[in-house]
């Protein structure tokens, strides 16, 4: 009897799960370009935990001891290092240090403070914008940490890994380009953009003199980039855009474009060809309709319903 019950509780929490995971992809899917972020942020990160729970399990040393060996012998191969010949031997991490964290807390902080400036960004600004300042923030921020490792000796070899200097190039750009919004601070109450963005860097500074000398110098370059993306801007220029149509022609060639569905041949045996344009005319002014909508409020301002026809008439063409 009671073998039954529990065979019943497995499989209704395996079809809930099965639910949940469906929901998180089509959320993952349908989501803006700041959800998709903290997605993979997320997703990295319980990947990370999972193959330490591994680690942890199979070996003898204490928690301290296993932490460092793990991080030192296994996430290094996606940390980027402040050695020049350990990253020609391992440039992917460029790319992997900016979605890599370990502590809970790291991230947690990470993900809040990029999902609160997301959105004040994506308010001003579009989301390849938003997109390019990540990316371009982490990759200065990886700069700034390998060129100062090699130019100060105070600084002995070291890697860096977190979110942090992507997230703080869009802190710094949103706050510059904006530097007059306010936020409600609890406790402190409503401050402007450019001095929490102030304080933020103050600390950096300050705390470069410490054991994470290169996370505080990481966030500073990403703080740079976040400067210049705001001024140029401000001025009329995108500093990123070159780099967003190079990525965007990078996924082109990765990902295989969906076969073209032509209505007209397909449906010939229903309709005729006046019925076919009258169709094709009245599907072409909903999908105006819907794109000045986007123009004039955003993508967050359509319903389901339209949602769902700019998707199937994406894929329709």
């Amino acid at each position: 009897m009671w073998l039954c019950i529990n065979l019943l509780v497995f499989f209704f929490t395996m079809y809930q799960s099965s639910n949940i995971f469906d929901e998180i992809r089509e959320s993952f899917r349908k989501g803006n370009t700041l959800t998709k972020l903290i997605y993979i942020n997320l997703g990295v990160f319980i990947l990370v935990q999972l193959f330490f729970l591994v680690f942890f399990l199979f070996n003898e040393n204490p928690l301290a001891q296993k932490s460092a060996y793990f991080q030192a012998f296994y996430l290094s191969y996606l940390m980027v290092p402040s050695d020049i010949l350990m990253l020609l031997r391992q440039p992917w991490t460029l790319i992997t240090y900016m979605f890599l964290h370990f502590g809970f807390f790291h991230i947690l902080f990470n993900l809040l403070v990029l999902f609160w400036f997301g959105r004040i960004f994506l308010h001003y600004l579009n989301q390849k914008q938003l997109l390019t300042t990540y990316l371009l923030g982490g990759f200065s921020g990886a700069a700034f940490f390998i060129v100062s490792y090699n130019v100060f000796p105070g600084l002995s070899d070291g890697q860096a890994l977190g979110a942090s200097a992507a997230v703080m190039a869009i802190v710094v750009a949103i706050s510059a380009y904006a530097p007059n919004y306010e936020v409600y601070i609890p406790i402190i109450g409503p401050a402007k953009l450019k001095y929490i963005a102030l304080v933020i860097i103050i600390i950096d500074v300050l705390q470069i003199a410490s054991d994470n000398a290169g996370g505080h110098l990481a966030h500073l370059g990403g703080a740079l980039y976040g400067y210049l993306f705001a001024i140029g801007l401000r001025r009329g220029k995108d500093t990123g855009k070159g780099f967003s149509k190079f990525t965007d022609k990078l996924v082109s060639i990765f990902l295989r474009r969906p076969k073209l569905k032509v209505a007209h041949k397909s449906n010939a045996r229903f309709m005729n060809d006046l019925d076919y344009n009258k169709s094709k005319a009245e599907a072409q002014k909903e999908i105006d309709k819907i794109l000045d909508k986007i123009a004039q409020s955003g993508y967050d301002s359509l319903s389901k319903k339209e949602k769902e026809t700019l998707f199937k008439m994406g894929n329709n063409r």
